[in-house]
C-alpha cells in the first residue's frame, strides 16, 4: 500500500517502509498510475490529482473526537497516531497539538525555523544568517548567529515545555529531528502522519 502525504511544498511518499520527499511535479510523474491513498494541503496539487484514478483521497476518513472544522488534515492525521501525546510536526510552521485518551484538546501554531530567519533578514541584512542546529541554551551567545539562533530555539522550547507535563512528546517534521534534541525525553518519528494515516484506513476497512 502506498500512502502520500502531499505538504505545501513536498510530497512524502510511503511505502511501508521508508519515506520518500519529493516535489509535486516528481510525485506526479512517477507515481499518476499506480493506487496510492493520500491527504493533500496543497490547493493547486489537489485540484491536478483529485481526477486520478489511481490516486484516492482519504481525507473524508480522518476524523479525532474534539477537533475543530477548519483543522489541517496533516494535523488531524498526526493526532491519529498515538492516544495519548503532544506532537510537534516541525516543517514550513511548528504545529504543537495534544491529544488525551484519543481526544483532541487543542494546538497551536509557530512560525518554521525559515520563517523566523526570513523575519530578521527582513529587518537587516546583517541579520542574514543560518541557523545553528547546535546551538547551546545553557549560556548567552557572544556571536549574531548564536543570538539569533537562541532566540528562536529557546522561544519556541518555551511554548512547547509549557504544554509537555504527563504526556509523550513526539517530533516530526523536516526540522522535528533536531529540534527535538532540546527536549528531554522527546521521541523523533518521522512516520507519525502515515501511522494516523493507516488507523483512519483501518477504521474505516479501507
Amino acid at each position: 500500500m502506498l500512502l502520500a502525504d502531499i505538504g505545501n511544498t513536498r510530497a512524502h511518499i510511503y511505502d511501508g517502509k521508508s519515506i520518500i520527499h519529493i516535489s509535486h511535479e516528481e510525485a506526479i510523474k512517477s507515481y499518476k498510475d499506480k493506487e496510492l491513498f493520500y491527504i493533500c494541503v496543497s490547493i493547486e496539487t489537489k485540484e491536478k490529482i483529485k481526477e486520478f484514478a489511481d490516486w484516492i483521497d482519504i481525507s473524508d476518513h480522518l476524523h479525532i473526537k474534539g477537533e475543530y472544522e477548519t483543522m489541517g488534515i496533516d494535523r488531524k492525521a498526526l493526532c491519529l497516531s498515538h492516544k495519548n501525546g503532544v506532537f510537534v510536526d516541525a516543517g514550513s510552521a511548528i504545529t504543537v497539538d495534544i491529544v488525551s485518551n484519543g481526544e483532541y484538546q487543542g494546538g497551536f501554531i509557530l512560525l518554521g525555523i525559515d520563517a523566523w530567519l526570513k523575519a530578521y533578514k527582513g529587518i537587516s541584512n546583517a541579520l542574514d544568517v543560518e541557523i545553528n542546529r547546535h546551538c547551546s541554551l545553557t549560556g548567552l551567545p557572544k556571536t549574531t548567529k548564536d543570538g539569533i539562533s537562541y532566540g528562536i530555539i529557546a522561544s519556541i522550547k518555551a511554548v512547547i515545555d509549557s504544554q509537555t507535563s504527563h504526556l509523550p512528546l513526539y517530533f516530526t517534521g523536516g526540522d522535528g529531528k533536531w529540534l527535538s534534541k532540546y527536549f528531554k525525553n522527546s521521541i523523533y518519528d518521522e512516520f507519525l502522519v502515515f501511522k494516523g494515516m493507516k488507523t483512519a484506513l483501518k477504521e474505516n476497512k479501507c
